[in-house]
Parts: structure tokens; C-alpha cells; sequence
């Protein structure tokens, strides 16, 4: 019977960490990677387990890899520190380790919590996230929406993963503002450039797809909310794109 070990990695998580570590308190072992965080992140995740290690900042895969180097265990589940592993989810995780899983990694569908609503609409579910996985096949890799690469099969589990993700507008659009910076740095190493038209119909299509396609409007006001932030972002990732690669040009002809 395999053992498993929960790993969280963390920077001023002060109001999040406690619950997500308690949603996991069934597991063999839990493990917090934090980046020094000025609260007390740290503090109260010793309260939990003594296995807590504070590393500077490398990026988000290879704070990840790092977490699954400090495990004693093969078979690990990466948490975030602003998810809840359900009761329902744990059962079935428990369930699975009760034998050698079959497959090296397992995905399972994330709902999160916006607004006092679950949203189970627009590109926000079911959002499935390996999560689940052999850390001797399994690596992390990517920088912007980072995600586990096994070598072998994936399976899916159907419990959900619940997440918490902004406390409210404001952080959202602060927290599009970071990512969209990371996201079009991405697209320029990749050579990729956008003009006026790609301007306009990216973030135009994200939103139909968001709001029509894939029912934003089931969740009313909430629904439409998610809807345009979603095509905002895809509208500000493109725009600091185009951003880069005109300064590259205003530069080139000094």
C-alpha cells in the first residue's frame, strides 16, 4: 500500500494555510515549501507539521519540484495553499491508495469559489488539474499555468477540488495584472507577436466562449463578472505582447 505525502508551497499565506492543511490531515505526511513569507505563514504551518522549509523564490515548477524532493513518500499531492480537499475528494484518494494505483498521475476537476458562488461555468470548470502523482515519472514544468508531465498513463478521479482564488475584484485584477506579464514574456521567448486584429478578437472570442459557449450566463451577474475578467485577461496578456514588440521596435531605430 503505497504512502502518500501533500505538499504545499507557499509565500504569506497566513489566512489560507491552516484550512488547507487541515483538509489533508489524513495524509502520511505533509510537506510547506515557503518563500519567505513576512506573515506568519511559516508559524502556523509548524503547527501542522514540522516538515516546513523556507527556500528563496525560484518560480512556480521548480518550487513544486523542490516540494516532492523534500517528500519521504513516491506518490504526492500538490496542493495550493488557496484549495480544500473535500471530504468526498479524500475518500477517493484513500480509496485509490489502498492498492498500487494503475496509472502514474490522476487529474480531478476543480470548482472555485468567486463572489459567494461556486462556479460551475465558463472556462473555470471543470477545470481539471493532475494533481495527483508518481513523483518518479512526474515533473513540473511551465512557469505561467504550470502543470505536472507524467511518463504513463493519467487517470481521473471525479470528486472535486475546491479553490478559493481571489478575495474579491480588486485582488483578481491584481493578480491578472501578474500573470498576463508572466504569460506574454512566454509568448515572446516563443517568438510569438499579435496586431490590432489579434487585439480585437482574441479577447472578443474569449468572452463568447466564456459567456455563451460555456453558460457564464447560468450564473447571472456573477456569470458575466467572470466572463469579461476572463476576456480581460486574454485582452492584457496580448496587449503586453504587442507592448514588448514595440519597444523592441521604437528601440531598434535609435
Amino acid at each position: 500500500m503505497p504512502k502518500l505525502t501533500v505538499t504545499v508551497i507557499t509565500r504569506n499565506e497566513a489566512a489560507n494555510i491552516l484550512a488547507a492543511l487541515d483538509s489533508v490531515s489524513w495524509a502520511d505526511e505533509l510537506v510547506v515549501v515557503d518563500s519567505r513569507s513576512s506573515d506568519e505563514t511559516v508559524t502556523l504551518a509548524r503547527q501542522r507539521t514540522d516538515r516546513v522549509f523556507v527556500r528563496e523564490w525560484p518560480g512556480y515548477s521548480a518550487q513544486k519540484n523542490l516540494a516532492a524532493e523534500q517528500a519521504s513518500h513516491d506518490w504526492i499531492l500538490s496542493l495550493d495553499a488557496d484549495e480544500r480537499v473535500t471530504p468526498a475528494l479524500a475518500a477517493e484518494i484513500r480509496a485509490l491508495m489502498g492498492s498500487e494505483p494503475a496509472a502514474r498521475g490522476y487529474d480531478m476537476p476543480r470548482v472555485s469559489f468567486y463572489l459567494g458562488k461556486w462556479i460551475r461555468t465558463t472556462d473555470w470548470y471543470p477545470d481539471h488539474q493532475l494533481r495527483l502523482y508518481d513523483r518518479r515519472t512526474g515533473t513540473w514544468a511551465g512557469e505561467v499555468h504550470e502543470g505536472v508531465h507524467v511518463g504513463g498513463t493519467v487517470g481521473r478521479l471525479r470528486a472535486e477540488l475546491q479553490h478559493f482564488p481571489y478575495r474579491d475584484v480588486s485582488h483578481h485584477l491584481q493578480t491578472i495584472d501578474r500573470y498576463t506579464t508572466l504569460a506574454a514574456r512566454q509568448l515572446r521567448a516563443q517568438g510569438r507577436t499579435v496586431g490590432v486584429t489579434g487585439l480585437v478578437a482574441r479577447p472578443l472570442g474569449a468572452f463568447l466562449r466564456n459567456y455563451l459557449a460555456r453558460g457564464g450566463w447560468r450564473d447571472g451577474s456573477v456569470g458575466l463578472v467572470v466572463s469579461i475578467l476572463n476576456s480581460y485577461y486574454v485582452f492584457l496578456k496580448f496587449a503586453k505582447l504587442w507592448e514588448s514588440g514595440r519597444k523592441e521596435e521604437v528601440g531598434s531605430r535609435r
